[in-house]
Order: C-alpha cells, then structure tokens, then sequence
C-alpha cells in the first residue's frame, strides 16, 4: 500500500485551489452550505494532507497514520474536499454530497465516511477526544500523532480549556492542535460573543507550545506544521491560523455575514469562475 509522504510544497497551491473547487462543487449540489468555512481552511488541509500527515489513501485505518480530528462537525464540506483531493474519498461521490444515503452528510459523522476519524457534532468536544486518543497512543508506544482542527468559536466552550490542561498535564507531545480563526460565529463576530484574545498568550499559559500564522499563507503554514511536529519539549502543540472566509472568491469574502452560505443560483458559476481566474496554479 501507498504511505503518503510530502510533496514538494510547490504543489500545495494547486491542492488548495482544487480543495477549494470541489467545496464548491458539493455546495452547488445543495445550494447552500458552509463553504465559506471550506474556502478559507483549503489551505491549512492542503498543508495537513500534503505536507504533514502520514497516511495510506487506500487503507483509512492504517494503524499507524497519523489522525486528523475535525472538532466542528458543520467544516464537514471542507474535509470532504481535503479527502477528495487526498483519494481516500472517489471524486464521483462528490455530487452526492447531502443526499439521502450519501457517505457525505452535511455535518462529518465518522460512522458515515472513510477518513471521518470523529463525529464533530456539538462544539468544544473534539480536544477532549484527541487527549484520551493521544493517550492511548502513548500507551501503545506509537510514533502517530493527533491533529485536531478546532474553530475560535469552540474557545467559548468550558470542555476546550479542560481538555488542554489535560494535555498540558499530560505532556501530550502527539496532539498539535489548529484553531481556525475566522472571527465568525452563527450569533456574530467571535471576538464580541466571548472575547479570546490574547489568544497565544492564554494558549502559553496553559502550557501549550503556541504559534500563530496567516492562516491563507502556505509557507508560513508549512513553517508552523514543521515547527510543531519537531517542537522539542514534552508539551502539546497548537497552530493559530488566521483565516478568511471565503478565500479566493472575493464577492464572497466581501459579504458580511458568510458563517452559513446561501449563493444564488447563478453565483455557483461565477464562483468557480472567479476562483478559476484568481489561481495562480
């Protein structure tokens, strides 16, 4: 079987772009969807899947890949496209995406899709799983490591600052942690629902090793995966990304509120067209 190892990061513009076309893809199908999300993330799962993880597209349960947890559940239309891209999903099944009977439902259940490692479904639960994962990892002397995507909304949640003092407590040095940070929620922008800033400092004192990036940089990105992983103390990671939603589709990332997408009918076509234009692949 194939274990994926890194390209070279020249291709990972050209991942990004094709992530982020087939998000736009699946939400045509429905018309509407958390595409935003997926167009500002594309860059930061390029980084993951084509630079980062260990893992085999053909053998989703190899025991030794590396693990990616999706804590929010509703980014499912951007794993889907990361895993698309990556060929552990088949690019057919991107027309069913919200289906009845479809491996893709609109919110990531694992139980549903090969390289769904959880079930994202309410927020502030994901970091919780990746510390008893990271755990039994250790305990079962394995060289995998965990990376859990969160977004700044989950910052809200009491269960997110349990779980990394647990990791901290622990000295989970195979979690790495990636924090979205878009600055959307449902009810607004997520600095003025429940302010996180500073958010290196507060991630430091929790015991975290802690950076923060231009999320849509893909070198800077690259540089802060490679510095994770090698981080040479006994600490658990986390990579701030500040990201724009939307990214690449400039009407969408001028619109106002982009946290759940409704695009007309005639904005698919010119989407893809205006991420068409705009890449540089």
């Amino acid at each position: 079987m194939t274990v994926h190892t890194a390209p070279a990061p020249a291709n990972l513009a050209e991942r990004a772009y094709n992530i982020r076309r087939h998000a736009l893809l699946m939400g045509q199908v429905q018309g509407q969807g958390y595409v935003g999300q997926a167009l500002g993330a594309a860059d930061l799962l390029a980084v993951a899947y084509f630079h980062a993880l260990r893992y085999q597209p053909d053998n989703p349960e190899w025991p030794l890949r590396d693990r990616f947890y999706l804590s929010i559940g509703h980014y499912a239309i951007a794993l889907y496209a990361a895993l698309i891209e990556a060929g552990v999903l088949p690019l057919e099944e991107l027309d069913s995406y919200g289906a009845d009977d479809s491996r893709l439902p609109m919110s990531g259940m694992a139980a549903y899709t090969p390289g769904m490692e959880i079930t994202g479904g309410s927020l502030g639960h994901g970091l919780g799983i990746a510390v008893g994962a990271c755990l039994g990892l250790k305990r079962k002397q394995s060289a995998a490591c965990v990376y859990n995507l969160l977004s700044d909304g989950e910052l809200n949640e009491g269960s997110t600052w349990e779980a990394a003092m647990s990791a901290a407590q622990f000295k989970l040095d195979n979690l790495i942690a990636i924090i979205d940070v878009n600055n959307q929620q449902a009810d607004g922008q997520a600095s003025e629902v429940l302010a996180f800033e500073p958010i290196v400092e507060r991630w430091r004192a929790f015991g975290w090793y802690a950076q923060r990036v231009d999320g849509n940089d893909l070198a800077a990105l690259v540089g802060a995966f490679d510095a994770a992983r090698n981080h040479p103390l006994a600490q658990p990671r986390v990579i701030i990304c500040d990201t724009r939603m939307g990214k690449g589709v400039s009407f969408l990332e001028n619109r106002e509120k982009t946290h759940f997408i409704r695009v007309d009918e005639h904005e698919w076509a010119l989407a893809l067209a205006t991420l068409e234009r705009g890449s540089d692949v």
